[in-house]
């Protein structure tokens, strides 16, 4: 093997190396926020009868979720509810805005 094809190859290791620990850091500056999403946005868990990502049926179905910086989920701002109750994000699943069985 060449110096040449020697250099290219571990080159190469070294970029690959370093775009797993990027991608491994920038999923660690991310949550997971239940309730923000909007129908067919969802990232993953989306409830009974769904499959996974953009499976979710209505705006900010508290059952699924989407990936959002750290820190800032429960205090994203969202629109109000259709009795007016004001919603949240949440870290965990919720019970609100569920589609029609």
């Amino acid at each position: 093997m060449s110096y040449q094809s020697k250099s290219l190859v571990i080159a190469g290791a070294l970029a690959a190396a370093l775009s797993g620990v990027a991608g491994m850091a920038s999923a660690q500056e991310n949550e997971k926020c239940f309730g923000v999403a909007l129908a067919g946005q969802n990232d993953c868990a989306a409830g009974e009868g769904t499959t996974c990502a953009g499976t979710s049926k209505v705006d900010y179905q508290g059952n699924s979720w989407k990936l959002v910086p750290a820190g800032t989920c429960e205090t994203m701002e969202l629109p109000a509810a259709e009795d007016g109750m004001m919603r949240k994000g949440s870290l965990t699943a919720l019970e609100r805005d569920l589609p029609q069985a």
